[in-house]
């Protein structure tokens, strides 16, 4: 789980094991191996500024000329033959002196035109994954359970959610028709990828968009046993605003989170969803602001926080804690609070965040295989960990400390690695790698059917492809020591995360559906809805652990009157 903070910055809450900070030192007599990767590439795009697109019509026979144009020092884009007109960049300076001008009759915005797509209406129930169940999504759009979207049903269509987050990756399938525009606050551009500078992140902002509005029949790289259309996010009719805030490190500034979320309110969203936080309040002037953004009529969600454990319950985490947003909990599959999950008398709704299953960046993920002989082996792989393969001797190398490799030799080898409780698992693998490890397999102690995922230091690290494999195969695999193992991890564009981060786009998800059910509602009476529809877990009534409940889309609607009565 992620716990470290800046102390005037945010993190995305997504529970994780932590990126390890120290690696050991390099030994002069170390291998050196070049069969190692990296995760690397970049977009870009001009960087924005203050000037507007515009159309600027002249009066009749009075079309001004070039000279004039320059005396003003305007940028001229485009001239029209067809119509007295220009296109043009300009400051809200030149607007005003140039609407000044005799011959100008009008100063209209160049409005953007984006492509008429509705979702993608036909796919497969096997794209409805558990928790886009829990919520009830598919019960609003989807009644008789066909895998095509039912006509005249809410969708989130004409809703507007901005997410404030990492950024996604655009070339994703499953986030190309929702996607309608973006800022980068991180690189100051308006490419909102989550990458700076060929480093790619984790894709942290990509699974939380595409739990809100992946769409069907739209899949990527799936895994075996996996629906070949991906999945399909709780609101497939909505328009994603993407702001991004969390550089490729899901570290953000209160500063840039304030600004995106004017951002936000400019580009007219209806919710605001953040998947970030911090232990501390941000202080008067964030307070101010997102109580101003929630009374100007958007819905602003936000997760409680990642802190928790067995024997401490973590209180909220701000922004959710102010009252102006909504703080969303996380809940397992079978609607348990999640240990991890901050609470406190503030939490409003409660959401899937244990084991979700999204989009992320493309590749960004890998899943393994482990084979000795004809045998496979259950394991997973570690994120971070890059696609790849290798054969070679499966060699012990104990705890992972340093030359602890018995037999290792630098033509390469795979390294079997006991993993002790609170070892750092960066640290293990460079000790293994400049040992001559092209290939790693962990032991663990958890069983296979927990919920657990390592992860490597990233992003940027250069690393061997590595798996773990749980207490149920360990014994059979060691008995593979100084045979020859088959290491293979096959990179697909979807993940399961857990965390509240997860959670708090499931309920924005249901605002959306909520709200396009009835465009006349207002932010506070979506919030309400929601509340009162929720389904009462824990404590009978609001509770500290639960909130009001479980968010439900189609109990939110029969509140609202059934879907029957919907214009």
């Amino acid at each position: 789980m992620i716990r470290g903070w800046a102390v005037v910055g945010l993190v995305g809450l997504m529970a994780c094991a932590d990126p390890d900070a120290g690696v050991s030192p390099q030994n002069q007599n170390s291998c050196v191996d070049k069969k190692v990767h990296t995760v690397s590439g970049a977009l870009t795009s001009p960087a924005s500024d203050d000037r507007q697109a515009v159309l600027v019509r002249y009066r009749p026979g009075l079309r001004q000329s070039a000279s004039v144009t320059r005396q003003l020092g305007i940028s001229v884009t485009a001239r029209y033959q067809l119509t007295p007109a220009m296109a043009a960049r300009l400051t809200p300076q030149e607007i005003s002196r140039l609407a000044a001008d005799p011959s100008v009759e009008r100063i209209e915005p160049d409005l953007e035109l984006r492509a008429l797509g509705q979702p993608l209406s036909t796919g497969s129930v096997e794209e409805y994954t558990e928790s886009l169940r829990l919520v009830q999504a598919p019960q609003v759009w989807d009644v008789n359970e066909d895998g095509v979207l039912d006509r005249g049903a809410p969708t989130g269509a004409g809703i507007r959610v901005c997410v404030i987050d990492s950024g996604i990756d655009r070339r994703h399938p499953e986030l190309r028709l929702p996607y309608v525009d973006g800022h980068d606050f991180v690189d100051n551009d308006d490419d909102p990828s989550d990458e700076s500078a060929g480093v790619r992140g984790l894709g942290h902002g990509t699974h939380v968009a595409g739990i809100i509005a992946a769409q069907l029949s739209s899949g990527g790289t799936t895994w075996p046993g996996m629906s070949r259309d991906g999945m399909v996010g709780v609101a497939p009719g909505v328009e994603l605003l993407i702001a991004r805030v969390l550089n490729v490190h899901e570290r953000a500034s209160i500063s840039n989170v304030l600004s995106a979320l004017e951002w936000c309110q400019r580009k007219k969203a209806h919710v605001a969803t953040l998947s970030l936080g911090a232990p501390m309040d941000m202080g008067v002037t964030a307070r101010d602001a997102f109580r101003a953004a929630r009374d100007a009529g958007m819905l602003i969600i936000a997760a409680s926080g990642n802190d928790g454990t067995t024997n401490h319950e973590a209180p909220l985490n701000y922004p959710s804690a102010y009252p102006s947003v909504l703080a969303v909990g996380a809940v397992d599959s079978r609607a348990e609070v999640a240990t991890f999950s901050n609470r406190g008398e503030g939490l409003s709704l409660v959401a899937p965040g244990v084991d979700v299953l999204s989009s992320i960046s493309l590749q960004g993920n890998t899943i393994s295989e482990l084979e000795a002989g004809a045998q496979h082996y259950a394991s997973r792989s570690l994120f971070f960990a890059p696609a790849g393969e290798f054969t070679g001797e499966l060699v012990d190398c104990g705890n992972g400390e340093a030359r602890g490799c018995q037999g290792g030799t630098c033509d390469g080898f795979v390294a079997y690695v006991r993993l002790e409780p609170g070892a750092t698992v960066s640290r293990v693998a460079r000790n293994v790698m400049e040992q001559g490890a092209r290939a790693i397999v962990f032991g663990m102690s958890e069983s296979e059917t927990q919920s657990w995922q390592m992860s490597l230091e990233g992003p940027g690290q250069t690393w061997v492809p590595a798996l773990s494999v749980g207490r149920e195969s360990r014994a059979a695999v060691l008995k593979s020591l100084g045979r020859q193992v088959h290491v293979n991890l096959t990179g697909v564009d979807y993940a399961r995360f857990m965390g509240t981060s997860m959670a708090a786009p499931h309920v924005a998800g249901v605002a959306a559906l909520v709200w396009s059910a009835r465009p006349t509602m207002t932010a506070s009476e979506v919030r309400d809805l929601l509340e009162r529809s929720a389904l009462d877990l824990g404590e009978p009534g609001h509770d500290p652990r639960y909130g009001h409940g479980l968010v439900r889309a189609r109990a939110a609607l029969d509140a609202l009157g059934g879907l029957q009565s919907l214009p």
